[in-house]
């Protein structure tokens, strides 16, 4: 089994959220569908930005941690070192 750290955005980039899930597809059709905490349905969290993979749930829980301790800035640098299009990376998590 695999756990994986994430980073979600609005489609305006304007807000990210941080989580962890062992079930990326499911989560991010949660997500997708407005299903889930009150954060991401009121700011309309919907695109995967970056994402890592981990192979314990304490190790994803970590990052996930330190992730959401950083300053904006660098969040965006992370997301953009991976994907400077900030696309939906949904689909490259359904050919893990």
């Amino acid at each position: 089994m695999v756990f994986y750290t994430y980073i979600a955005a609005c489609t305006s980039r304007s807000t990210l959220y941080v989580g962890v899930t062992d079930d990326m597809l499911e989560q991010m059709a949660a997500l997708k569908t407005g299903v889930g905490n009150p954060h991401t349905r009121r700011y309309l969290i919907r695109d995967l930005v970056y994402f890592e993979v981990y192979p314990t749930l304490p190790l994803a829980m970590a990052r996930a941690r330190k992730l959401k301790r950083w300053r904006r800035a660098w969040k965006n640098a992370l997301i953009e070192k991976q994907n400077p299009k900030w696309r939906d990376l949904t689909m490259e998590v359904s050919f893990r």
